[in-house]
């Protein structure tokens, strides 16, 4: 399986990103959390979105739910 691209969180808005992780099937996104960088890996398995954090995994079951994540931890703008 080819690597997912890397991009930098915040570099796209929220609808752009749901385009590529639909398009992709997953992506991973730099982030910084505590002074440290991380990566977060967005995911889509044809019905579930995923979230996978360093410190945890989460689902959202629409795209509506997905965006809304989205948005609020920062990752599109």
């Amino acid at each position: 399986m080819a690597e997912p691209p890397v991009l930098d969180a915040g570099e796209l808005g929220a609808d752009e990103l749901l385009a590529r992780i639909k398009e992709e099937g997953r992506i991973r996104l730099r982030t910084e959390f505590l002074d440290a960088e991380h990566e977060v890996t967005l995911r889509w398995d044809g019905d579930i979105f995923y979230c996978d954090t360093p410190t945890r995994l989460h689902k959202h079951d629409s795209e509506s739910e997905m965006r809304t994540c989205l948005e609020n931890q920062g990752y599109g703008h």
